[in-house]
């Protein structure tokens, strides 16, 4: 199996260890949630620029997933996918309901929270996992970078903070729980 021409390693959880595979169970899970952010915003948002700007971002967010789901073993996952799916469907159809600014800050958020994730891991997977990780967290950065420029200056206003504030400790306490169940 390949990511953009790099061959990923065997999955091994043997060989990966307990940290690891909690690690890349917490980054499939992450993968389910994203693509049901964007599901989310686009049931409910009829605001064109938002919903081009969560369809070209859903695509990229479905490859990840179908990368991950070919090659993580289900032993490996999550077994609350089903709440991922839904709490990420949930955020995205909640930040469509606050408008187009609330939909990026809310990706913005969520994004910068994804780029910081895949950056812990890094010191410690295999060059594999390494340039998977790389591949995952460059797109990600993408997508944060798209969604904070579309915002503007709301990204600094106290409430839209306070919002990013939110979606990161939601962010952490789901990659908690993933890890492990």
């Amino acid at each position: 199996m390949t990511l953009d021409g790099t061959a990923l390693p065997r999955f091994d959880a043997d060989a990966f260890g307990r940290e690891l595979c909690g690690d890349l169970r917490s980054d499939h899970a992450g993968e389910t949630g994203a693509v049901a952010i964007y599901m989310g915003m686009l049931a409910i948002s009829r605001d064109k620029q938002l919903r081009e700007f969560a369809l070209t971002h859903l695509k990229t967010e479905q490859k990840h997933l179908a990368l991950l789901d070919a090659w993580l073993p289900h032993t490996c996952r999550s077994r609350l996918l089903p709440l991922w799916h839904l709490s990420g469907w949930l955020l995205g159809a909640t930040a469509a309901v606050g408008g187009r600014r609330f939909g990026y800050i809310t990706v913005s958020a969520v994004e910068t929270f994804v780029i910081d994730h895949c950056e812990k891991q890094l010191p410690d997977a295999p060059e594999g996992v390494q340039a998977l990780l790389r591949n995952l967290q460059q797109d990600e950065a993408h997508h944060q970078q798209d969604a904070e420029q579309r915002a503007g200056d709301s990204t600094g206003r106290t409430s839209a903070k306070l919002w990013s504030n939110i979606v990161w400790h939601g962010s952490a306490l789901a990659v908690s729980l993933a890890r492990i169940i």
